[in-house]
């Protein structure tokens, strides 16, 4: 077997293990889970390091299962949090377990046939019928009390490090999570979890459970974490100012998507390209040496965008999203800029001045001197547009216009939008309302 250990040391992915892990993973094809918690109804970036960790694992020809936490969704992970998440209710876990596994299939295919064929499981299925009484008898019973309040996770909260204390609820959750393993470890001959650093607790919990659930034979549990991913000036990694970027087009755009990685700094790049890519290490050496050479290239951003959204979303988004950058920094055409849709159009010019002209308005044809005023305020007078128009510096949707030109339907971008542009970087646009 190769070694799957080394390959995520040197990416940066690797952040502890139990002794024995990378032994294992060296002496044949081993079974391994991750949980995903269907708190929302899609993943975003935050979840791309377990991806591609379980896209690795296969790879190295490992067997890979991934959990949907339909169960343990209902109780709350208490990890890293200092308040109760709110709970659930069935109707939202069941839309969000859905959301999830459609995601996860766009990176495993779980339909494949095969001893080492891609596993999706959902830990509500065993968990539905398991009473209280049963899960306190064969569960409970067999880690202490003591060993649970040992669990940083725990500890903060009890101490009031972190929020007003736990419920019972939450305190439990550790159980439940062990006991997926637990199932897995017999079901499905799964020996090793992994996860965040964050899930450490969790995850040895599982494999104490794995043990004393199976007391007359040696049964092998391991665990392995991977590094919480933060940006070069400690902040969150995940996140941009609107938000989550998730890994669903309709909830960020592919656009925005590549956006994101193509602006990360040169320090993250150079570490990032090892974590959410599948280049060799000779590969990222060359590109990580150009890009000293000449930073202002951006040669491992540029790389960086495109591998991962290739990896996300595919060749020919990458294209379409490459080609709306270009829209917006290149000297694109009119057609060129009427094929966007319409999201992609708004997310170009996201923040760019704005005002509403009616389609009368628009099919009776409008003097563009009126239209850089009176209709829109882009510019302050009559006379100033004129002057304008004169220095050949205004264009309509990337094209050059002068005096005397008429603003008309045929000019409209899919029938809602006009970008009017003063110089290079002087937008506004023009929303035509029937």
């Amino acid at each position: 077997m190769k070694n799957l250990v080394e390959e995520l040391k040197w990416r940066g992915l690797y952040h502890d293990s139990m002794p024995g892990t990378e032994a294992q993973l060296l002496k044949e094809s081993t079974t391994a889970y991750i949980g995903f918690d269907p708190t929302a109804d899609s993943l975003h970036i935050g979840s791309m390091v377990q991806i591609i960790l379980l896209v690795h694992l296969k790879n190295f020809g490992h067997k890979p299962i991934a959990l949907v936490g339909g169960a343990t969704g209902m109780i709350g992970d208490p990890s890293g949090k200092s308040d109760e998440r709110n709970l659930l209710n069935e109707e939202t876990l069941a839309k969000n377990v859905a959301g999830i596994k459609s995601v996860l299939s766009r990176f495993l295919d779980f339909s494949t046939p095969g001893e080492l064929a891609p596993v999706m499981v959902n830990n509500y299925d065993w968990m539905k019928s398991f009473t209280f009484i049963d899960f306190a008898r064969e569960v409970g019973k067999r880690i202490t009390v003591n060993y649970m309040m040992a669990k940083d996770s725990v500890k903060k909260r009890l101490s009031g490090e972190a929020g007003d204390g736990m419920s019972f609820t939450e305190f439990t959750y550790q159980l439940i999570q062990g006991y997926d393993f637990y199932h897995l470890h017999k079901h499905y001959n799964c020996v090793l979890q992994m996860g965040g650093s964050d899930q450490w607790g969790n995850i040895t919990t599982g494999t104490e459970l794995v043990r004393r659930m199976n007391p007359n034979v040696e049964a092998k549990a391991f665990a392995l974490t991977t590094p919480l991913i933060t940006k070069a000036d400690g902040s969150k990694f995940g996140k941009s100012e609107g938000g989550n970027i998730w890994l669903d087009a309709d909830k960020t755009s592919v656009y925005k998507f590549y956006q994101f990685w193509l602006n990360t700094s040169d320090e993250d790049a150079e570490k990032y390209i090892k974590i959410f890519t599948f280049l060799d290490q000779s590969v990222i050496n060359v590109l990580v040496s150009q890009h000293k050479e000449a930073p202002h290239l951006r040669v491992l951003q540029r790389k960086l965008a495109e591998e991962i959204t290739v990896f996300v979303h595919g060749q020919e988004e990458l294209d379409k999203a490459i080609k709306a950058s270009n829209i917006l920094f290149g000297n694109s055409t009119s057609e060129e800029l009427k094929t966007l849709d319409s999201q992609t159009f708004l997310e170009i010019f996201d923040g760019v001045p704005q005002a509403e002209v009616a389609i009368a308005d628009v099919k009776n044809g409008i003097d563009i001197v009126e239209v850089l005023n009176e209709k829109s305020g882009f510019l302050k007078s009559n006379g100033e547009a004129r002057r304008a128009l004169t220095e050949n510096s205004i264009a309509v949707n990337k094209e050059k216009v002068a005096e005397g030109f008429q603003l008309s339907e045929k000019d409209l971008i899919n029938n809602q939008f006009v970008l009017l542009q003063r110089g290079k970087k002087n937008y506004f646009v023009l929303r035509i309302l029937a």
